[in-house]
């Protein structure tokens, strides 16, 4: 006789493994931590499977864990577009998401892929830019959620976190021992008053290695070890490393991630998304 797929386990299983914790996983679902446990607990029982590697330090699938995983989004995906479209009161319409551009990856893709699979119907347009920029744009009615990184958000934001500035360099490199330091960032980039601020304090003679908007010149130019930049743990692009040794430049302490969400909206989609930003960006 056929057997079939407990869903609400199988949605468990795969929110655990797309954000990489069960606490997270409760907080998005909704659900208590042990609810979420015992969930995934159901599914590898009636599989006859362990689903996890439980004595791996980190969270880690197991072979089979990562089959039913891909099996799971395609699962999950069918059944959510299903009642998003044969629902009546089924969200559409459009949402205008601001994200600045060294806080996109690795999580919003991942985001922005599970809203088209929950709200077929809406049409998420993402905006990354500056956080200065955004914000006025926020003001104009140009945005209905907006993350920023900024040193002290607005009363109407609400704080997700705080993440630690570092200064960094190319695989191996030895720019930032040069003096004068190479710096390398764009004109508007918030980082940079206050990497030159710091330098300055401290004694150490900078020059401009770059100029203009291209983000994609500051990487290559840092990752050609021509010059130095500042990134926000957790957001250091390909090419670039935390600079560490014995000569280390002086601190440049953190930005806070802000979340910013237009009063006029109200509907199911943005609350869903609301959710998912607070998962994957809070403390």
């Amino acid at each position: 006789m056929p057997r079939n797929l407990d869903l609400s386990a199988l949605r468990s299983f795969v929110t655990v493994a797309d954000v990489g914790g069960v606490t997270r996983a409760a907080g998005f679902l909704n659900l208590t931590q042990s609810a979420v446990s015992m969930q995934i607990k159901r599914l590898e029982e009636s599989l006859g499977l362990s689903l996890f590697l439980r004595a791996a330090r980190k969270l880690a699938l197991s072979p089979e864990g990562e089959q039913l995983l891909s099996y799971g989004r395609r699962m999950l995906a069918l059944n959510d577009e299903a009642l998003s479209l044969l629902s009546s009161t089924a969200c559409e319409g459009e949402i205008r998401l601001g994200v600045p551009h060294d806080v996109v990856y690795p999580v919003i893709p991942g985001i922005l892929r599970r809203m088209s699979q929950a709200y077929p119907r809406v049409r998420i347009n993402l905006v990354s830019s500056f956080t200065l920029l955004m914000k006025q744009e926020f003001a104009r009615g140009g945005f209905d959620v907006m993350l920023t990184t900024e040193e002290a958000p607005d009363p109407t934001a609400e704080v997700l976190s705080s993440r630690g500035l570092v200064w960094v360099g190319a695989h191996e490199g030895n720019a930032w021992q040069r003096r004068p330091l190479r710096l390398g960032f764009k004109d508007t980039c918030i980082f940079r008053g206050r990497a030159q601020a710091a330098l300055e304090a401290a004694g150490i003679p900078w020059e401009m290695a770059t100029g203009g908007e291209s983000e994609q010149a500051v990487e290559a130019t840092v990752a050609a070890d021509l010059a130095v930049s500042v990134r926000m743990l957790g957001s250091i692009p390909e090419g670039m490393e935390p600079i560490a040794g014995e000569n280390q430049l002086p601190p440049v302490g953190e930005m806070k991630l802000g979340l910013y969400r237009a009063t006029r909206r109200s509907d199911e989609a943005v609350d869903h998304l609301v959710g998912e930003l607070r998962c994957a960006y809070g403390s």
